[in-house]
């Protein structure tokens, strides 16, 4: 691959030129706004990308809550475009049609034809990524699209689109050098994706006022879980095979549960009873089903048992701890539990740390200028615990050395960021 960047790519070079090419092209990673890429979008017309379209934002439960939409709008025979960030092994996951990923090569026209669209106008990894997105669902005559959004929401390059549906996981507190350090001013943030008079689903149980606010300031049609104030949705785990759910729109009994969060498949089931659209229950039961996402608390070994999950900050490491204390429960064999941990430097180390328990730690560097140190996430740790703490250089070596230590009964945990899980998956994957 050339990686000069005076060379530049057209419709012939590989996929890899191009990303190179994007990675080196814009002097900043993250520039929030949107005239930049909405002008762009206009030009490539493509800012309404399918007839019907749903927007998810949120700090936890993203990709989740737009796999669980996906899976039953595919189920009940609608033609679906997911766009979802960060990849883990492969660019091409961040696009998929139908539920499959795009091949490069069209990736590689799309990137052509918004380079000779875009003239001087300048635009980020993600932007060119986004308009990717959206001119590759125009071209494949979808009936949905599904668009997560990628940092906060009223200037994510995600919303230069109208969604129908708008929908909100969680707030907790991340990326607030962006976003703000409290969580009202997140969640006027996230709610920057409501459009006027459009549908507002909020999967938050402590919704931050300043959603409320900007649901009546855009006349959108609000619609919050319980206990938020003036609910219109609800939802129970049963037993450990099923849950409920209840709306104003629809009411289903004896659920299957996905293998993902409950509140996110709550939250999924929750657009799909306030749109327009029209599914039977059969559809949704089998959609639920089908429903997983990469590493998304991913067994990827056995003796000892392997789990890779992305959580990153204090309120998904919250939810891994239940799922670790759950899982231990019904193994009565399982001896100990082992963590190996990769963290950036810019997420809530600490609170994070304070959350999450193990019998050893196995705490790797992260390559880039972002990635927090072995030593550093150590430091973080040493205070809340009496276990061993190890450090290693990369993921890869902490993950070798959990391994050697494991006996067959124990469960090893690799988390902390996609980037963690991420280099644990290709070290199964080539094995």
């Amino acid at each position: 691959m050339n990686t000069n960047i005076s060379v530049k790519p057209n419709a012939m070079s590989t996929l890899d030129a191009w990303l190179f090419y994007l990675e080196q092209l814009h002097p900043k990673t993250i520039e929030l706004g949107l005239e930049r890429v909405a002008k762009v979008a206009s030009r490539l017309n493509v800012l309404k990308p399918a007839p019907y379209v749903f927007t998810v934002a949120g700090t936890n439960g993203k990709g989740t809550t737009c796999r669980a939409l996906e899976m039953i709008l595919l189920t009940a025979g609608f033609k679906v475009g997911v766009y979802s960030s960060p990849h883990l092994l492969r660019y091409t996951e961040r696009v998929r049609i139908n539920n499959q990923e795009v091949a490069d090569d069209f990736h590689v026209k799309a990137f052509d034809q918004i380079e000779h669209c875009r003239q001087d106008i300048s635009l980020t990894y993600f932007e060119y990524a986004t308009l990717s997105a959206l001119l590759l669902f125009k071209q494949a005559d979808l009936d949905v699209v599904i668009l997560e959004v990628g940092l906060g929401g009223r200037l994510d390059a995600t919303n230069i689109v109208n969604a129908d549906v708008a929908v909100i996981t969680s707030i907790a507190l991340d990326h607030m050098d962006y976003l703000g350090n409290t969580r009202d001013s997140i969640g006027r943030e996230k709610a920057g994706i409501f459009k006027e008079n459009c549908i507002a689903i909020v999967g938050e149980p402590d919704m931050p006022q300043s959603i409320y606010n900007f649901a009546i300031e855009k006349n959108a049609q609000l619609h919050c879980c319980q206990p938020n104030y003036n609910y219109d949705w609800q939802y129970q785990q049963i037993n450990q095979q099923f849950w409920q759910f209840e709306s104003s729109q629809s009411s289903y009994e004896a659920l299957p549960i996905a293998k993902i969060p409950l509140a996110n498949a709550a939250t999924a089931l929750a657009a799909l009873s306030y749109s327009s659209l029209e599914i039977n229950e059969d559809s949704i039961r089998r959609g639920l089903m089908k429903t997983e996402l990469t590493g998304r608390f991913q067994t990827i070994g056995h003796d000892p048992i392997i789990i890779v999950d992305v959580a990153h900050n204090p309120h998904a490491a919250a939810y891994l701890h239940k799922q670790l204390q759950a899982l231990i429960a019904n193994k009565p064999a399982a001896k100990k539990l082992r963590m190996v941990i990769g963290m950036l430097k810019d997420k809530d180390i600490a609170s994070t740390m304070q959350i999450l328990q193990a019998d050893a730690w196995y705490c790797a560097s992260l390559y880039g200028e972002r990635g927090a140190s072995a030593e550093y996430i150590a430091a973080n740790i040493v205070k809340n615990t009496h276990s061993p703490i190890y450090t290693f250089p990369s993921v890869s070596e902490a993950l070798a050395q959990a391994q050697y230590d494991a006996d067959k009964n124990d469960i090893i945990i690799v988390c902390g960021s996609f980037h963690t899980v991420s280099e644990a998956l290709s070290l199964v994957e080539n094995e």
